[in-house]
């Protein structure tokens, strides 16, 4: 049975995860009074339920009637996911393919030019991952909702300018989600919002999302602003029509949130039967980036760690992966009158959604200070991934070995490939040359898998610890091809002495201490640069475990920093005792530095 990642039930996640509740309110109410916003709502989704909900402000400056979780608000381009989910479903009943050129399904596009000889055809997946070569044309798009399909068809006809060649970058498109709404229209034989509404809102239960604002009960809607002159003034919302598909939702707070459960309830991959509108790995497929974007670093001020992200494009959704949060996925939306945000984090199991009534409002830095809020509380924890059982067979065989070596049961255990890396006589000798130096087996830690297939623990023993990390080759039954051992003895006493001095040195320089401490062969003065870098990156540090080292000469030690964790190497002179090596890395662990 395939293992399928699981919560620790031991921790109780919305528990430490409410601790920051009333933080994140107030976030949001000083966002909507300092910038200012007429009104705002938000919602927490946790593990499917809507678990924290308020209505900030006012829906109309001049009714005064309150925001609430059921007041509805447009949602703009955060509706471009339920474009791209119909798409889907179209595919999954064999209408299209998403490599298919769009001509195919929009005749009004067989005589576009090209901007040069050898441009590939746009195809549909193109199109929803911002990548036909158009231009972002926001200004003009955002007026355009309200075009009717003939107004629609004649802008095909008579051509799209470009701005780079199909299928080489990534620039974000609202015409390309118009046409894609086309698309859906001519593949369902309906319009596109009557089978968006059929296939995806009605399953939702989203019975208070539309497109047609007439749709709407009046004492709900809520009415989009500008700022101007120090005045609110209102932007009415444009009409519903043929370019909705890339930004015409409206929606509540109550509604979306059975969006985002759905969206994170795709994951993990199981066994269970499908229940949604379209099956779990065409959501997973839409949530993946098939178009990189952008790589970026940040730093909020200069003493604070810096925030590293990667993302890029999936299907109607942007989705990365950062140095605070991990992978998520997410979108915003803007149109005069309105600033939205959203984000999921599939990994946790939480999405956090905020709507705002005033014209492209920086609502999403808000709902990303938000979650750094949560983060904050321990709450966010991913889903652990349990061992498989040929992990679990191969973490028994392996200890085993340790205590008595046996060549017919390593032989048993491995790929014929393995002994090809290291000889079957010479990993005889490395097991029990570590079992001579380290002693018995006292204990062995739960096996920490990666994936099905790969993983680590650690031999608890007699005089000191070794970490096992194994490999599964992709046969059937999975047979172990690579072993590698990470031993670690404790520090002798003068290794301790040394690797105390250094990390004080990493707070101040001593430069009488260093020329005693350093090998000549070292330059202090770099030594000194790389300390000092250390502690600009990592604040204050202390020591932590040993990871890897004899003991006497050489040790990796653990460093427990205020803004992260880094190893250090350390190397001693065998005659001297001084050090001839000291350099600091990056812990497997994290994948970003501070």
């Amino acid at each position: 049975m395939f293992p399928i990642p699981r919560f620790d039930e031991s921790i109780d996640r919305l528990a430490k995860l409410r601790e920051a509740f009333p933080q994140v309110e107030a976030l949001f109410r000083e966002f909507a009074e300092k910038n200012p916003v007429p009104g705002v709502a938000y919602g927490i989704v946790v593990d499917g339920k809507l678990v924290a909900t308020q209505g900030i402000g006012v829906q109309n400056v001049t009714s005064q009637i309150p925001v609430t979780p059921d007041s509805v608000f447009r949602i703009a381009s955060m509706s471009k996911s339920f474009t791209a989910m119909a798409l889907m479903k179209l595919r999954e009943d064999g209408k299209f393919q998403l490599d298919d050129a769009v001509e195919r399904h929009v005749p009004e596009l067989a005589g576009l030019a090209y901007p040069t000889r050898d441009s590939a055809r746009i195809t549909v997946r193109n199109l929803l991952t911002m990548s036909a070569g158009f231009p972002q044309e926001d200004p003009w798009a955002d007026r355009q909702l309200a075009a009717t399909e003939a107004q629609l068809s004649a802008w095909m006809q008579q051509g799209i300018t470009f701005s780079n060649p199909p299928g080489v970058k990534y620039e974000y498109s609202n015409f390309s989600y118009g046409i894609l709404g086309r698309i859906i229209t001519n593949l369902s034989g309906k319009s596109y919002q009557k089978y968006i509404g059929d296939t995806i809102l009605k399953p939702l239960g989203m019975t208070s999302t539309t497109y047609d604002v007439s749709q709407v009960d009046p004492k709900r809607l809520v009415m989009g602003y500008r700022r101007e002159d120090d005045q609110w003034v209102e932007e009415p919302s444009l009409g519903d029509g043929a370019f909705g598909s890339m930004g015409g939702l409206f929606t509540t707070i109550n509604d979306f949130a059975k969006y985002m459960a759905y969206l994170l309830a795709a994951f993990p991959p199981r066994d269970e039967a499908e229940s949604g509108p379209v099956r779990r790995s065409s959501v997973r497929e839409m949530m993946q980036a098939h178009r990189q974007r952008i790589v970026a670093s940040s730093r909020a001020t200069p003493d604070v760690p810096a925030l590293f992200q990667s993302d890029g494009y999936g299907y109607g959704l942007a989705c990365g992966v950062d140095s605070l949060l991990g992978y998520s996925v997410c979108h915003g939306g803007g149109l005069p009158g309105w600033g939205t945000f959203y984000k999921v984090l599939p990994d946790c199991n939480v999405g956090l959604v905020a709507l705002g009534n005033v014209t492209y409002s920086s609502i999403s830095l808000k709902v990303n200070d938000a979650l750094a809020l949560l983060h904050e509380t321990g709450g966010l924890e991913a889903r652990i991934v349990p061992a498989s059982q040929p992990l679990l067979d191969v973490q028994k065989g392996i200890t085993d070995l340790y205590e008595t070596w046996s060549d017919d049961d390593v032989t048993a255990l491995a790929t014929a490939s393995f002994f090809q890396d290291m000889a079957l006589d010479k990993r005889r000798q490395q097991v029990q040359d570590l079992r001579a130096s380290f002693g018995k087996v006292k204990s062995i830690t739960p096996f920490a898998a990666e994936n099905n297939l790969r993983g680590r623990w650690m031999l608890q023993c007699q005089r000191g610890n070794i970490e096992v990390v194994v490999t599964l080759a992709p046969t059937v039954p999975p047979r172990m091809q690579t072993l590698q051992f990470i031993s670690a003895k404790p520090l002798s006493a003068g290794l301790k002495l040394t690797v105390n001095q250094i990390v004080k040195m990493t707070a101040v320089w001593d430069e009488e201490k260093a020329k005693t401490l350093f090998a000549p062969t070292l330059k202090r003065k770099q030594i000194q640069s790389q300390l000092d870098a250390v502690r600009v990156q990592y604040g204050k540090l202390r020591g932590g475990d040993v990871l890897e080292g004899d003991g006497q000469t050489q040790a990796r030690v653990r460093l427990m920093g205020e803004r992260g964790i880094v190893d250090m190497k350390v190397t001693l002179q065998s005659e001297s005792g001084q050090v001839v090596e000291v350099l600091f890395t990056r812990p497997r662990e994290t994948a970003f530095v501070p």
